[in-house]
């Protein structure tokens, strides 16, 4: 297995001698400025207590506060979370948001705990990290297998540490608004209108742009999508909302390919009454088989189709199997699926990769924006909330486009040589 860290590192080395980077700078990019670990003890359902693993990743900070999600998965590991908070503080960078990257993570298997076991881990988690948190600090927020009740859980224990640190009665006499601390929260905490599909939102208003420049028409664009979770679904159903053919989609079993195009609704609805996405050849208004025919997660990546949406988890597109590619575009939704060796092949086969911390930039974008809401106090309806997320989105692609053709590079080294430049010059200004 490919180490995501190692890859992290070697796509900064890679693009710190196109920007011609000093070796002191390259050094203090390479790092996390803070890495926090610790053995969670959790009282499970019997009685017994179960020790867990956790971990937290500050990257850098010159931008601007720490921010990035917290994954409860039984494949965390340290050198996973400093990759990720090394790739959030590029992708806040790259679409041009004030923060940095950090990144936290459970060793756990949540779906093997009861909601009970969950909400103890959960706030088990938020004791380790409530000292390095906070909404000028680091500001956390879901990834894979967290959401907005888990973040509801860790918020109600952090303004409980707060209070009880302070001494005071209510919270809001910090002065600071403590729901600014942790975004993807529900609504009625204070969570932003658009964040549930802000990710898959983002990486849809990238094919837009994507599809003028290539002059794709979206009923003649066939589309695969490897990972069915929030992310990929909300990517499957914006697109064919504006036209798109997705003809593929799979889960952690396996996946389904529908020739003609499937129905997004249609296919999660039968995903969740028979557990995969396997069974759900499901085509206009119904589900039958004879549709389409089951393939299997390595099949899918190898599908002839126009655009290739990675959105399950890292190094699943490796040197190993790059040439097999035969997408004309790819656009990563996941976190890392690509690793540094693939992205030469890919490149030279003349693949289009839109880089993860561009593509999938949409979900710390609308948590920017539910940050920027909690600590006003004033709250923006779904149309305000999206048309700002397109206006950024646009904008950075854009960005991202010139300096794709003035480099003559691979797609991520210039999006990375764009949000690299910029904590640099941050670096640099403040001496």
């Amino acid at each position: 297995m490919s180490n995501p860290y190692k890859n992290a590192v070697k796509q900064l080395e890679t693009v710190g001698k196109i920007l011609k980077l000093n070796q002191k700078t390259l050094e203090k990019l390479k790092y996390p400025k803070n890495l926090f670990k610790a053995d969670l003890k959790v009282k499970m359902d019997t009685g017994k207590f179960k020790t867990f693993k956790a971990f937290r990743s500050q990257h850098n900070d010159d931008r601007g506060p720490f921010k990035g999600g917290i994954r409860f998965h039984p494949n965390v590991t340290e050198d996973e979370v400093k990759a990720l908070s090394t790739w959030m503080t590029w992708k806040c960078s790259v679409v041009g948001i004030p923060y940095g990257g950090s990144k936290g993570g459970v060793i756990c298997d949540p779906k093997k705990l009861s909601p009970k076991e969950l909400e103890r881990l959960s706030r088990e988690y938020m004791k380790f990290l409530s000292p390095h948190i906070g909404p000028w600090v680091d500001v956390p927020a879901p990834d894979v297998n967290t959401n907005p009740q888990i973040m509801a859980w860790m918020l109600d224990e952090y303004i409980k540490i707060q209070e009880k640190k302070i001494k005071l009665q209510k919270w809001g006499n910090t002065g600071v608004n403590p729901l600014a601390t942790i975004t993807g929260k529900p609504l009625e905490l204070g969570g932003s209108q658009g964040r549930t599909e802000a990710t898959g939102q983002g990486g849809v208003f990238i094919l837009e742009q994507l599809a003028k420049k290539l002059n794709l028409k979206p009923e003649k664009t066939t589309i695969a999508i490897q990972g069915y979770g929030n992310v990929g679904f909300w990517f499957a159903k914006l697109a064919y909302q504006l036209g798109f053919r997705i003809v593929a989609v799979s889960d952690s079993q396996g996946g389904i390919y529908v020739p003609t195009g499937l129905n997004p609704d249609l296919t999660l609805d039968c995903k969740q009454k028979t557990g995969t996405v396997m069974k759900c050849a499901c085509k206009d208004k119904v589900c039958n088989m004879k549709y389409g025919q089951t393939i299997t997660n390595d099949q899918i990546l190898e599908l002839k189709v126009d655009v290739l949406v990675p959105s399950a988890l890292e190094n699943v597109i490796t040197k190993d199997n790059a040439k097999k590619i035969k997408a004309k575009v790819i656009i990563e939704m996941a976190n890392g699926p690509v690793t540094p060796e693939a992205d030469e092949i890919l490149h030279q086969k003349k693949i289009i990769n839109i880089p993860d911390i561009l593509a999938n930039a949409g979900g710390v974008t609308v948590s920017y924006f539910e940050w920027v809401q909690n600590l006003q106090g004033y709250y923006w309806d779904k149309q305000e909330v999206n048309s700002k997320l397109k206006t950024i989105m646009v904008k950075a692609f854009d960005e991202f486009w010139g300096k794709y053709k003035t480099l003559k590079t691979t797609p991520r080294m210039a999006t990375y040589a764009l949000a690299v430049e910029r904590v640099v010059r941050a670096i640099k200004i403040k001496g």
